[in-house]
């Protein structure tokens, strides 16, 4: 999804701004970046960061043909029996997950501004292991050093979800509000009025700084065309499927006209069938066969009818949605235990909700002095919650925990603060969320507290247990 997220970033599906307190691996420095075995090698541009990359298939699970398919769809070079080799480099990641066909990327490049991103996405976010070049292999290391803007990175920060009220377009029905408006969430979880595009009603430019976005191909095509379009009653349900989705910010990125680089994957204009562009996965959302809780919902009563309850998707009747994308799983024959090993949705922020924090370590956490301390850049979003509380999710109904005791953030119009924040004291240009009103409640000294900080929703720098001063 084009230059959006820095979680966006490279890594296949990521790069980040974040950290942890011991859930990265240590980092050692290597004058070069080491030479691997390698099945070949795949250069591409990142569609995240637009940067140059180069990926090695260090698996014996990787064929020919599957190394071919996979540089296909990075729209890469593929050099068969040649490994990733740079003068400069700023590291490379080994990822080497369960179940999952091991790879290698190298990121040249010589810009020591881009090692802290380089490596937090690869440990946290994609699950790897990082091995810094000589030239990040100190400045990976650099704590609470304030990040550039947007602005200066090209890449957009969260933008949080507005109620937006806009007159119906010409034709239309009055909308349902008191002022005959139509009033829709700009958010990836929201929905417009049903029967309406949502495209229409509120601005999927904001929506698609608050998820990835990238083009990726569609499934491939069927070599025969779809019996199924002859028979009325398939093309009708189909036909209603497509308005719910129509109503949904999903059209942001699943439509040709709202999609500035091209759909990501599915997309509602296909010709022919538009299921067929579904890989299989993403019919087991649309069936509720894979949870997608962290993606994040609105009650139906706040989102126009629209909940995402049984399906994946939002629609004014989950059950009939997820009854239509379940059938259209049976007729590819597969079967709710297909996906029986799938994990959720949500890739990162997925993870971030069964995260178990551990002890703060280093200067992480609060010192003597009473100030909130991290050690991976600055932040937007810092919490302070009770021990034993869940992680803080995304928006609208995962981002305030039970137990956050703390929560302030900065507009997204605004600098980020850095480490040293003082417990109840605002940094520049920040709001308080939590409490709503008042200063937050004093800490027991010797008790237990959770510090969660983040870089931009959905990146963490920091997660850590620390003790209150006494």
């Amino acid at each position: 999804m084009s230059k959006r997220r820095p979680y966006s970033r490279p890594v296949v599906l990521v790069l980040a701004l974040a950290g942890g307190c011991s859930d990265e691996p240590a980092v050692t420095a290597d004058a070069a970046v080491a030479p691997v075995v390698s099945s070949g090698s795949c250069t591409y541009t990142n569609a995240f960061s637009m940067s140059a990359e180069c990926r090695d298939y260090v698996d014996a699970r990787w064929t020919d043909a599957l190394i071919a398919t996979d540089c296909a769809n990075a729209r890469g070079t593929l050099r068969p029996g040649v490994a990733c080799s740079y003068p400069e480099a700023l590291g490379s990641c080994e990822i080497q997950i369960p179940n999952v066909r091991a790879t290698r990327i190298t990121f040249p490049g010589s810009d020591a501004s881009r090692c802290a991103a380089t490596r937090t996405g690869c440990t946290v976010f994609a699950r790897g292991t990082f091995t810094p070049s000589a030239l990040c292999a100190s400045a990976v290391g650099d704590a609470g050093a304030a990040r550039p803007d947007a602005a200066a990175t090209g890449f957009a920060i969260f933008q949080p979800a507005v109620r937006e009220c806009r007159a119906p377009l010409p034709g239309e029905r009055p909308g349902a509000s008191a002022e005959a408006q139509v009033c829709t969430w700009s958010a990836v979880s929201g929905a417009t009025e049903e029967g309406r595009r949502y495209d229409d009603y509120a601005s999927c430019d904001r929506v698609r700084t608050q998820r990835p976005y990238y083009p990726r191909p569609a499934a491939p095509a069927r070599a025969t065309p779809d019996a199924r379009l002859q028979d009325p009653t398939y093309v009708a349900e189909l036909a209603w499927v497509r308005s719910q989705v129509e109503a949904s910010a999903c059209v942001c990125c699943h439509a040709t006209r709202t999609s500035p680089a091209g759909p990501s994957n599915w997309f509602v204009d296909a010709p022919g069938n538009w299921m067929d562009t579904f890989f299989d996965n993403g019919l087991a959302l649309g069936a509720g066969w894979v949870d997608s809780t962290a993606l994040g919902a609105y009650p139906a009563e706040q989102n126009n009818g629209f909940a995402r309850t049984t399906s994946g998707l939002p629609s004014t009747d989950p059950a009939r949605m997820a009854r239509f994308f379940q059938q259209e799983l049976a007729h590819r024959g597969r079967t709710r235990e297909s996906f029986a090993t799938t994990p959720p949705f949500g890739g990162p922020i997925a993870s971030q909700l069964s995260y178990t924090p551990s002890a703060c370590t280093g200067t992480d956490g609060m010192g003597s002095d009473g100030r909130l301390r991290w050690s991976s850049g600055s932040a937007r979003y810092l919490y302070v919650l009770d021990q034993g509380s869940a992680s803080p999710g995304v928006p609208p109904n995962l981002d305030q925990p039970a137990g956050t005791r703390w929560l302030v953030e900065v507009p997204f119009t605004a600098q980020p603060f850095v480490s040293g924040v003082a417990y109840g004291t605002l940094p520049p240009a920040a709001t308080q969320r939590l409490p709503a009103s008042g200063p937050p409640a004093p800490l027991t000294p010797g008790a237990t507290y959770y510090l969660y900080v983040l870089e931009d929703v959905g990146i963490p720098i920091t997660r850590c247990l620390f003790t209150a001063p006494r």
